[in-house]
């Protein structure tokens, strides 16, 4: 198996995990096209929060970027300060992302944002809103932004709807 210093990458990102970051690329993998568990290392000595042989850290891809997991332990969390951005093109897909993030222990926050078992933070993002919220007109941008201001998951046809300056649809004649 390639690691990923095998594969002459120029940059990845390590996330610190508390002891599961095995789990967490299996996870993350599971849920993002594009995505494999590359290697797991096994520590080849006692460390401070583990033994030889338990595993120290993980190489994966999301979505095609590299990352290693490391498990370094509880004294470093992660916050909002990051976030990961996926981009989406349909309903389906952004709700296939947000709700494997959520209901696998993950919790809602707002305006795209909602945060993984394992303390991460995403961004479920369709294109449809970036467009919206940076195109030339300006007067659908702001409607767009106040629209994203009331939600927590992105609803394409709220957005779209307020691009298009329609007043908000409302959830039961979505449905129908």
């Amino acid at each position: 198996m390639k690691t990923l210093i095998n594969k002459k990458i120029a940059m990845a990102t390590c996330l610190w995990f508390d002891k599961n970051a095995e789990e967490a690329a299996k996870f993350y993998t599971a849920t993002f096209p594009d995505s494999r568990v590359d290697a797991v290392h096994k520590s080849p000595a006692d460390y401070p929060n583990g033994k030889a042989g338990d595993v120290l850290t993980v190489d994966f891809t999301v979505l095609g970027q590299p990352f290693v997991g490391l498990n370094g332990g509880p004294n470093v969390t992660f916050d909002q300060a990051i976030s990961f951005q996926v981009f989406t093109d349909t309903q389906e897909e952004t709700d296939r992302y947000w709700n494997a993030i959520v209901k696998s222990g993950g919790e809602e926050i707002a305006c795209s944002w909602c945060k993984d078992k394992f303390g991460l933070s995403w961004q479920i993002v369709p294109r449809v809103l970036i467009e919206g919220m940076t195109g030339p007109d300006t007067a659908a941008a702001k409607r767009v932004m106040e629209a994203m201001m009331t939600m927590k998951k992105i609803d394409i046809a709220q957005i779209e709807a307020a691009l298009r300056g329609e007043p908000r649809l409302r959830r039961a004649a979505r449905r129908a």
